[in-house]
């Protein structure tokens, strides 16, 4: 079946965002020695997709991912997950937003000993409800409004609107009008959408710098013991916990709570059946990333 150009053309705009976004993300891998997987072909892996899987066998192919001592050979710690979308209509915009999240978010607990950057690149129309819905799911987002993209097409004297009444012929003439471009004429549209929007590209990318670059600032360790009792009403639990002596270690260990903080705030918590857990758990994060300033021991929470 042949394309229509309306979707021809929404490839256009996608292609624009990944042009203007990529050389910002492989600069930045640069500069903290990172690796950045995108699509296209890399020995690591088969195919030409990122592909990651989460702790369920669930695949998830995605946009971009950042990885510490990762490779074209060699697979690394994924330290952000990062996806890329563009949406004409607001109808579409929530189920994009609930697409990301299922991709990202079931990576984000798979990799949660990394406690991953969780990043969304947006253009186009997106409702508000949408963009808050990534935000409560600890998202960052940087967007880029739909007047933003039309715009930036404006500079090669490209007017890129249009809706679902647009005829085919309309829409033809502007994939025809982009394809007959340059190179160095389409970079203009990705750069005149980035410095339209500065400052929001600069937060992003601090964002995502603290994230990549924080430390372990304490490590707090909850030691539980007791013993499980059960009771038949609320009031006789009641006079339980009034009697409780609260200065005496009761039973054998139950479980060791661990609670890594970051100095960016970030925190990471686990909940382990026995010691060797724990001690597998915290080998993560031995070494360089504990700040020695920050080393201490500490027998309360």
């Amino acid at each position: 079946m042949a394309q229509s150009p309306a979707h021809r053309f929404g490839q256009i705009i996608g292609d624009v965002l990944e042009t203007a976004i990529e050389p910002i993300l492989a600069d930045f891998a640069r500069q903290h020695s990172l690796f950045l997987d995108k699509k296209g072909p890399r020995p690591a892996r088969k195919g030409r997709k990122v592909s990651w899987t989460d702790s369920y066998g669930n695949i998830h192919d995605l946009d971009y991912v950042l990885e510490r001592g990762g490779s074209a050979t060699e697979i690394g710690i994924p330290v952000a997950f990062i996806e890329t979308a563009w949406r004409r209509y607001t109808k579409h915009s929530r189920n994009k937003a609930q697409e990301i999240q299922g991709a990202i978010l079931p990576l984000a607990a798979t990799h949660q000993s990394s406690a991953p950057f969780l990043g969304t690149i947006l253009a186009g129309v997106f409702t508000e409800g949408a963009l808050r819905q990534l935000e409560s799911q600890k998202f960052r987002v940087l967007y880029f409004p739909y007047d933003s993209l039309l715009s930036a097409f404006k500079e090669v004297r490209i007017d890129a609107s249009f809706d679902e009444d647009t005829p085919d012929s309309e829409v033809q003439r502007k994939v025809s009008a982009w394809e007959r471009l340059a190179a160095r004429q389409r970079s203009r549209v990705a750069n005149a959408l980035l410095e339209s929007h500065n400052e929001e590209v600069r937060a992003f990318m601090i964002n995502l710098e603290s994230s990549v670059t924080r430390y372990v600032a304490s490590i707090r360790v909850l030691p539980l013991h007791g013993v499980s009792s059960s009771w038949k009403s609320a009031d006789e639990a009641i006079v339980f916990i009034k009697s409780y002596d609260d200065f005496m270690v009761h039973g054998h260990l139950v479980r060791l709570e661990i609670s890594i903080v970051y100095n960016n705030e970030d925190e990471i918590t686990g909940k382990f059946a026995t010691k060797e857990d724990t001690l597998a758990f915290l080998e993560n994060y031995r070494g360089p990333q504990l700040a020695p300033a920050n080393r201490r021991q500490s027998n309360t929470i």
